[in-house]
C-alpha cells in the first residue's frame, strides 16, 4: 500500500469532495423541494439535519477512510467483523449512479451542442422548437442519447486513469471555482428578468407556493422532514462510500472537522445558488415550465434561453456547461469508489496499480447499465423495468415506469440511507466512537467539542434521525 497516491493539497481535496457532493440534485431538486415545503422553514430543517446528519456521516466516513487507508469494502472489512459486507452497499450505489448521471450528463452535453447551433444559426440548434418538443426529440433518437452518454463517460474514465492527485485533484480543482463563477453569472441573469422576484418568493416566503396555487396545500412536518432528508442524502453523497474512498487518500495534516464542515457549507451555498440560478428565471420566462426533474432542467430552462432573445444561446451554453461540471465530478467521485476497491486489491496482491485497466472495465459494465437508461428514454420508449421483467400491467411502485428511476430509488432511496444507517450503528454500538477520535481531533486539538458532539449524535441523534428519513424513502418506494 505504500504506493498508494493521494491528493496534493488541502484544497484538491476540498474541491473533489465538494464536487461530489454538489451535483444535479442541487440543481433540479434543491430549489422545488424548499419551495414546495414551505420555503424558509424547509431551509432551517435542511441546515438542521445537515448538521446532525450530514455532518456527523461524513465525518465519520472520512475518519473510517484515513484510519484504515481502504476505499469503501476495504475500510470495513479491516475494521468490523459482523459489518464487513457493508461496503458493498456503496458500490452498489455507486454503479448505479454512475450509470445514469452518464445518461444525464450525455444529455447536458447535448444540449451544449443544441445551444451552439442556436448561437451560430445552425441546423443542429432548436430551430424555433419548444423546449418539451426538444426534449421529446433527444428522447426518441436513443442512439444518439447514448452516443453523448458513452462520451460523459470517456471522459469520466480519462479522469480516474489519470489518478487521484494528476487527474480527479486536478480537474476539481478548476471545474468547481468554474461552476462557481459561471453560477454568479447566470444568477445575475436570471434574478434581473422582469417578475423573477415571483421566484425568489417561492424559494423563501413561507407559505406564498400555497396562497398563490403553485402547490395544493401546505406540507405537514413529516412530509417537510423527509423531503429535507432525502435531498440532504441526495446533495450530500452520503452512504456510497465516496467520503471513506476520498478520506482513504487523505494525509495526517488535514483537520477532518474543519473539512466537513467546509464540504456541508459550501455544498449547501451551491443549492442555493442554484435556485437563484434556475427558478427565478422559470417564474419570470416559463412560468407554466416544471420546477423540478430533467424537465425543469430540459424544457423549462431551454425555454427560459430561447425567450432570452440574441443573449440566450449564449445563456444557454454557459448553464449547461455549469450542469455538466456538477455531474461530472459527481460521476468521477462515483467511479472512483469503484476502481479503488479493486486497485487496493490488486496492490495488496503484488500486482501493482492497475487503475487504467479497472477504469476501463468498470466503464465497460456501466456503460450497459447506462445505454438501458438512454434505450428506455425515461420512460417515453417503452423499455420500463415492468415490461423486461414480464410484470406490464402488475401494481407497482412507480419507479417501475422507468429504469433511471428504478436506479435512482434503489441507490439514492435506500442503499446509501442504509449504508449510512448501519455505518452509524457500527461505529456507536460495536467500534464504539472512541476508536475514532484520535482521527477527527487529529490538527484540531483546540476544539474538542466537535469529537463530543460528534459522539453525541452518532451514538443517539443520528440514527433516529436516519430512521425517519429511510422510512420516509421505504414508503416512496413502495407506495405508488
Amino acid at each position: 500500500m505504500n504506493d498508494r497516491k493521494g491528493f496534493g493539497s488541502n484544497f484538491g481535496f476540498l474541491m473533489a469532495a465538494v464536487g461530489s457532493a454538489v451535483g444535479l440534485g442541487n440543481i433540479w431538486g434543491f430549489p422545488n423541494k424548499m419551495g414546495a415545503n414551505g420555503g424558509f422553514p424547509f431551509l432551517i430543517l435542511y441546515l438542521a439535519l445537515a448538521l446532525c446528519c450530514g455532518v456527523i456521516i461524513m465525518l465519520g466516513e472520512l475518519a473510517l477512510g484515513r484510519k484504515t487507508g481502504h476505499g469503501a469494502v476495504g475500510a470495513y472489512q479491516s475494521i468490523s467483523k459482523r459489518f464487513k459486507w457493508l461496503g458493498w452497499l456503496g458500490i452498489a450505489a455507486a454503479a448505479l449512479i454512475f450509470s445514469f448521471y452518464s445518461a444525464l450528463g450525455g444529455y447536458c452535453l447535448r444540449y451544449v451542442v443544441v445551444n451552439f447551433g442556436n448561437l451560430i444559426g445552425a441546423e443542429f440548434g432548436t430551430n424555433g422548437v419548444g423546449g418539451a418538443d426538444v426534449f421529446q426529440g433527444l428522447l426518441s433518437q436513443p442512439d444518439v442519447s447514448i452516443a453523448f452518454a458513452l462520451a460523459f463517460m470517456l471522459i469520466t474514465m480519462l479522469v480516474v486513469m489519470s489518478g487521484v492527485g494528476g487527474g480527479i485533484e486536478r480537474v476539481c480543482s478548476v471545474g468547481m471555482p468554474a461552476l462557481f463563477f459561471i453560477l454568479i453569472i447566470c444568477i445575475i441573469r436570471s434574478c434581473t428578468l422582469p417578475g423573477a422576484a415571483d421566484g425568489l418568493k417561492y424559494m423563501f416566503v413561507p407559505g406564498w407556493a400555497v396562497a398563490n396555487g403553485i402547490i395544493d396545500e401546505a406540507p405537514g412536518f413529516w412530509r417537510v422532514l423527509t423531503a429535507a432528508g432525502g435531498q440532504m442524502f441526495f446533495s450530500l453523497s452520503l452512504g456510497a462510500g465516496v467520503m471513506i474512498t476520498y478520506g482513504s487518500y487523505l494525509d495526517k495534516k488535514q483537520d477532518l472537522g474543519k473539512s466537513t464542515m467546509i464540504i456541508v457549507g459550501m455544498d449547501t451555498v451551491v443549492a442555493l445558488m442554484a435556485g437563484l440560478c434556475v427558478i427565478p428565471g422559470r417564474f419570470a420566462l416559463d412560468p407554466n415550465g416544471a420546477l423540478g426533474g430533467p424537465e425543469l432542467l430540459f424544457i423549462t430552462m431551454q425555454n427560459v434561453f430561447d425567450k432570452m432573445g440574441p443573449a440566450g444561446p449564449v445563456f444557454g451554453i454557459l448553464f449547461y456547461l455549469l450542469v455538466f461540471f456538477a455531474a461530472i465530478s459527481s460521476s468521477i467521485s462515483m467511479l472512483e469508489v469503484i476502481v479503488a476497491h479493486f486497485c487496493d486489491k490488486a496492490r495488496e496482491k503484488g500486482k501493482g496499480d492497475r487503475r487504467k485497466l479497472y477504469s476501463a472495465i468498470v466503464v465497460v459494465i456501466c456503460a450497459a447499465l447506462c445505454a438501458l437508461v438512454c434505450a428506455d428514454g425515461m420512460g417515453s420508449n417503452h423499455i420500463s423495468p415492468a415490461e423486461l421483467l414480464g410484470l406490464a400491467g402488475a401494481k407497482l411502485p412507480g419507479w417501475s415506469t422507468s429504469w433511471l428511476g428504478l436506479f435512482d430509488s434503489v441507490a439514492e432511496g435506500l442503499l446509501m440511507p442504509l449504508g449510512a444507517l448501519l455505518m452509524c450503528l457500527m461505529i456507536s454500538w460495536e467500534l464504539k466512537p472512541d476508536a475514532l477520535r484520535q482521527e477527527i481531533l487529529l490538527n484540531g486539538e483546540n476544539r474538542p467539542w466537535v469529537y463530543d458532539f460528534f459522539r453525541l449524535c452518532v451514538k443517539y441523534i443520528t440514527p433516529l434521525c436516519m430512521l425517519m428519513i429511510l422510512y420516509g424513502q421505504i414508503s416512496d418506494f413502495f407506495i405508488v
